[in-house]
């Protein structure tokens, strides 16, 4: 499982959980900084990576569009990115019990 984390986050998210999120990217290390949400949706589907944002364009577009990709909302507002790390730490065996059913599109993690 790989994630996608969007620009709200900060990238260097990316080097604290790597051990167990191997193969995740950032957008801006893909160059999707300042992109439409659609070319990132298109991306992370494309390329099988799931949507890690606190942007609630993410959930809208989920509902729409169900999954792929699957997208992880965190609704933790202003946060540092110790605690947003720590998050995707603590909530590994949430996030891939998540990605491992088809049912689901969305998972809010607060």
């Amino acid at each position: 499982m790989k994630l996608l984390l969007d620009e709200n986050l900060s990238d260097r998210i990316v080097y604290r959980i790597i051990d167990l999120y191997p193969d995740s990217e950032h957008v801006k290390t893909l160059a999707l900084t300042n992109t439409d949400d659609g070319i990132i949706w298109e991306y992370a589907k494309a390329n099988d990576f799931v949507i890690v944002s606190k942007d609630s364009d993410f959930h809208q577009r989920s509902l729409l569009y169900g999954h792929p990709p699957k997208f992880v909302y965190l609704r933790i507002g202003n946060s540092p990115t110790s605690k947003i790390t720590q998050i995707l730490r603590d909530n590994f065996g949430t996030i891939s019990q998540f990605t491992d059913r088809e049912s689901e599109s969305i998972l809010v993690l607060a």
